[in-house]
């Protein structure tokens, strides 16, 4: 059977707002995917690393609810799990803090054995770590060899602005490894300093067929060799932006799942099939929107598969 794989960081998020704690939550980018994936029962696995501690209990254990596999985490009893700071401001836009503590060998673990078609999402800073780069290269290089559908999502922030000559050129390889390259504008401008969907594919397509650009309530732009399109979004008040971006990714990863998508067709395919990717994507950031919550809700994911039946 066809297997999803999630690769990144695992933290714990405290959410501040006006100066007061509002929330506690098993966080880091690719967790809210594949928890969000596991509530509507995909075969969704997280490939992370965090400590044999209580913080790291409590995520495994939530992990393990939600129907996500940690088969392939790596519990290092060397150091503590990571934790995250998010402090939103008035628009309810978050800012973060982050505190680490992580052993000096990581990802002492295996790794899965890819098939062709099988997903596997990667991204944000911890695609660009120094520290676990060789292991983390290996890995999605194999997968794109063995024919998985890798989807690269910079998620690029401008704290690490000053960092930007020497993680563009990880960035853009990560870019040759990907079959999908997912990104905001934000992410477009802050590495390659784009201001539209056209001048950012410009530059990706020496590096990846196919991308998806997300530019807030302006809507989501597709480009690939044989598709050029865009999709409106949903208007909604935003109680929290956190995990929008992450749950996106889910939508679209659900969409390719359940429509049976290969490989072979993403870069092939026209404004039906991409229309059903980007919709889903759309639902499920739209609903993260609407709590502190960095995963769909039970009662979308209720609904979404009731819905599909």
């Amino acid at each position: 059977m066809r297997q999803i794989y999630a690769i990144g960081e695992t933290l714990y998020d405290i959410i501040f707002k006006d100066g007061q704690p509002q929330a506690g939550k098993p966080g880091g980018a690719m967790l809210n995917s594949t928890v969000s994936l596991g509530r509507i029962g995909m075969p969704v696995s997280l490939i992370s690393e965090y400590a044999g501690d209580d913080i790291g209990n409590l995520i495994d254990t939530f992990l393990k609810e939600n129907g996500v596999s940690t088969g392939f985490a790596d519990r290092y009893t060397d150091g503590n799990t990571a934790l995250a700071i998010a402090m939103l401001n008035e628009k309810n836009d978050a800012s973060y803090t982050f505190y680490k503590n992580y052993p000096e060998r990581r990802l002492e673990m295996a790794f899965p054995l890819i098939n062709a078609n099988d997903i596997i999402l990667c991204g944000s800073i911890y695609a660009i770590t120094r520290e676990i780069r060789s292991r983390f290269v290996q890995f999605i290089s194999q997968a794109k060899e063995k024919g998985g559908i890798v989807l690269y999502d910079p998620n690029f922030r401008k704290a690490h602005a000053s960092e930007l000559d020497e993680l563009r050129p990880l960035i853009v390889e990560n870019m040759k490894m990907a079959v999908i390259i997912r990104g905001s504008d934000e992410d477009f401008k802050n590495i390659f300093g784009t201001g539209s969907p056209d001048t950012a594919w410009e530059v990706v397509r020496k590096y990846c067929d196919c991308m998806v650009y997300t530019a807030s309530s302006d809507g989501v732009y597709v480009r690939t060799p044989s598709f050029t399109g865009s999709f409106p979004v949903k208007k909604i008040t935003p109680v929290s932006t956190i995990g929008a971006g992450d749950n996106f990714n889910a939508g679209m990863i659900a969409a390719i799942y359940k429509n049976g998508i290969t490989r072979d067709e993403l870069d092939k395919m026209g404004k039906e099939k991409w229309e059903r990717i980007v919709s889903t994507g759309v639902s499920f950031a739209s609903d993260v929107c609407m709590s502190y919550e960095n995963y769909i809700s039970d009662d979308f994911a209720d609904r979404y598969l009731s819905e599909i039946k």
